[in-house]
């Protein structure tokens, strides 16, 4: 029996996706989100802010994280539709609720904020809105958000404590179903501060922590952003702050040894050519350091040599074949 070809597909989908992928940005942002504070690798936290690995996302995986933006306004009006006093947007500021720390370099935005919630009409709350998979929202009505979306948990607390409110509602959908789920969590000022000084020790720390799992076959190291940079021996992407020159200091701004400058988010992603990598970003061992020139050397575990900042252009990352071959 002769077997079936896979059906091509269509020209009209694939230029959908392209389109989202053309459009898509870096993912690089300028604070550490509180909605990743949550995460159990602290290294992949310094990685997240210091813009080790430029995000690449299909463009139907893309789709699918708007379709989890699109939900908001909807959840929103399903509130509204019940008495439930909604205010996605600051109205000071026309734009959505917002909480800062350790200068700006820690935040994140608000979904909403709502008063007149059925369980406790006369309380303010902060509203988080998700959406689920099937399996996600089992898990989620099975175990509760705090043990089954500890990040979710973890974001709320955040804002629960910055914003100083004692309770969150976290509203979800189940988009295979459109089936609702909906939990009050209370403040916990104890497990927010303790994630205050995590993101603190992340921020302000010049090297990366220690790996979750040495093993890189750990399921949760296998499903990281970073696992290139961090378990095969890959370079980061070239930028500020990668750059041993640059600093987030304690006001929120980045500075610039080198250059003795205050560095934009702009002028951060761009970088320039007396770029010198962070040395834990390196798959090498330093042997040597040239601050005259401006060149760091550096020994391969297969015996190669390699100066970074020598000659100007290579500052950056070498080409894979200068990993193998040890200078004369």
């Amino acid at each position: 029996m002769m077997a079936l070809l896979p059906k091509p597909e269509s020209r009209t989908v694939t230029a959908i996706y392209h389109a989202y992928e053309s459009a898509a940005d870096d993912g690089f942002r300028p604070h550490l989100g509180a909605s990743l504070i949550g995460k159990e690798c602290e290294r992949a936290l310094w990685y997240d802010f210091h813009w080790v690995t430029r995000s690449q996302f299909a463009g139907r995986i893309l789709r699918l994280f708007q379709t989890g933006h699109l939900e908001e306004p909807r959840l929103v009006a399903d509130l509204r539709r019940i008495g439930v006093t909604v205010m996605d947007l600051n109205p000071q500021s026309g734009r959505q609720w917002q909480v800062k720390a350790h200068g700006g370099h820690f935040g994140g935005s608000l979904d909403a904020v709502a008063m007149g919630v059925p369980e406790a009409p006369k309380t303010w709350h902060v509203c988080e809105f998700k959406t689920h998979n099937a399996k996600s929202f089992k898990a989620l009505v099975d175990k509760g958000v705090e043990e089954a979306k500890p990040q979710h948990y973890a974001q709320m607390q955040i804002y629960m404590h910055l914003f100083e409110m004692e309770r969150a509602l976290y509203l979800s959908v189940c988009k295979d179903s459109e089936e609702l789920y909906a939990e009050r969590v209370c403040v916990d000022h104890d497990l927010a501060q303790r994630l205050l000084e995590k993101a603190g020790r992340i921020i302000f720390s010049p090297h990366p922590p220690v790996r979750l799992h040495e093993d890189p076959s750990w399921w949760q190291c296998k499903l990281c952003d970073h696992h290139a940079i961090c378990h095969e021996g890959a370079f980061a992407e070239i930028n500020c702050r990668t750059c041993l020159h640059s600093t987030a200091e304690a006001d929120g701004r980045w500075s610039c040894a080198q250059h003795q400058i205050v560095l934009s988010a702009p002028a951060q992603k761009q970088g320039c050519n007396q770029h010198l990598y962070i040395p834990d970003l390196v798959p090498g061992k330093q042997t040597d350091v040239d601050p005259v020139a401006g060149v760091v050397t550096y020994q391969f575990p297969g015996g190669g040599l390699w100066r970074n900042g020598s000659e100007g252009s290579q500052c950056g990352a070498p080409a894979v074949d200068t990993l193998n071959e040890k200078e004369a």
